[in-house]
C-alpha cells in the first residue's frame, strides 16, 4: 500500500509532529469527507509500500522523513513551488527558499525523491502567460539537475476556487480568468519546452483537455514506478486516478480538507481559511485523527 500524506492538506510544513506519532504508533484514523464511517489506515511498515508526501515547505518535516528513512521506507515529494505574489499565496514560503530545499533533498536523496509542481497555472491579470514563462524558466533553471519531472495543471475554477478567488481578486484589485482550451494549450506547450531545455519532463495532472500537447505526458503523482527506483525493488500498485485523466497509482491518502490555513487563493482544498486556522489550533499531534470527526 502506497500512502498519500496528503493532497488534502500540507503534513510536511504543519502536522509533522502527528505524522511521526502516528508512524511510531503503526496507523492512523482518517475521516471520510464524503460521509460514512472514519477509515483506519495502517502505517506498520510491513503495510507500506512507501510514501508520497505533498508540500510547499518542507523544513519542518526532518523528523519525519529521518523516521520514514530509519525504517528503511521509500518516499517521494511532491514539493509546489510557483513563486506567486502574496495576493495569491498568503503565506507560503518564498520560491528561493522551496528551491533551496528542493535541491537539498536531490542532494541527499536523489533528483528521483522529489518532484517540482507549477500547479496550478493561474491566469491572471497578476500572473499573465509572459509572466508564467519568464517565472516558470526562472524557477526551471534554477532546479535544473535537482528534478526529472515537474507537474503543472491549469486551475480549473470548481465553487469553492471559484469563490476564494473572486474573494481574493476584491481584495487584492486583480481579475482572474478561465481562458479557452487553445490558449491554455499554447501555454502548456511553451512551458514544456523550457522544461526539457532543463532537463524535466512536463506533466499534466488530470488535464484531459490538454491532452497531446507536445512534449507532455499524463502526471502519476501517485507514483509506484518511480518509488520502485527508490526502493530499489518492484512496488505493485494498479492504476486508480482520483479522476478523468488522472494516471496515479493506488493510494490511501491520511489527510484531511479544510486545515490547511497557508492562503492560496487558488486552493481546492480549503473553503475557509478561518475554519482551516481553528482547525490548526485545535489539533491534537497525539490524537489518531489529523481532524476528527465533526470538528
Amino acid at each position: 500500500m502506497i500512502v498519500s500524506a496528503s493532497y488534502r492538506t500540507d503534513i510536511p510544513a504543519l502536522y509533522g509532529r502527528w505524522f511521526v506519532n502516528r508512524l511510531t504508533a503503526g496507523g492512523v484514523r482518517v475521516t471520510n469527507p464524503y460521509g460514512g464511517p472514519p477509515a483506519r489506515v495502517s502505517l506498520a511498515p510491513t503495510d507500506v509500500d512507501g510514501f508520497v508526501f505533498w508540500t510547499r515547505n518542507l523544513e519542518p518535516f526532518a523528523d519525519g522523513l529521518a523516521a520514514v528513512e530509519a525504517l528503511a521506507l521509500p518516499y517521494m515529494v511532491q514539493f509546489t513551488a510557483t513563486g506567486y505574489p502574496a495576493a495569491l499565496e498568503r503565506s507560503t514560503i518564498a520560491a528561493e527558499r522551496a528551491v533551496a530545499q528542493m535541491r537539498e533533498l536531490a542532494a541527499r536523496r536523489g533528483p528521483r525523491a522529489l518532484v517540482w509542481r507549477y500547479d496550478p497555472i493561474l491566469f491572471s491579470s497578476l500572473t499573465p502567460p509572459g509572466w508564467h514563462e519568464a517565472n516558470f524558466a526562472g524557477l526551471a533553471r534554477a532546479l535544473e539537475g535537482a528534478a526529472d519531472e515537474v507537474v503543472v495543471s491549469v486551475a480549473r475554477p470548481y465553487r469553492k476556487t471559484a469563490r476564494n478567488l473572486d474573494a481574493a481578486a476584491r481584495a487584492h484589485g486583480f481579475a482572474w480568468r478561465d481562458p479557452p482550451e487553445d490558449e491554455k494549450r499554447a501555454l502548456v506547450a511553451r512551458l514544456a519546452d523550457i522544461a526539457g531545455g532543463h532537463g524535466m519532463a512536463l506533466t499534466l495532472c488530470t488535464q484531459p483537455g490538454l491532452e497531446g500537447v507536445p512534449g507532455t505526458r499524463p502526471a502519476a503523482c501517485i507514483d509506484a514506478a518511480r518509488l520502485s527506483d527508490l526502493a530499489g525493488r518492484p512496488i505493485s500498485a494498479r492504476r486508480k486516478g482520483n479522476r478523468d485523466g488522472c494516471a496515479c497509482s493506488e493510494s490511501r491518502d491520511i489527510g484531511a480538507y479544510d486545515s490547511c490555513p497557508q492562503g492560496c487563493a487558488y486552493c481546492y482544498a480549503v473553503s475557509s481559511r478561518d475554519a482551516a486556522r481553528r482547525r490548526l489550533k485545535a489539533h491534537d499531534p497525539d490524537g489518531e485523527f489529523l481532524v476528527g470527526p465533526g470538528e
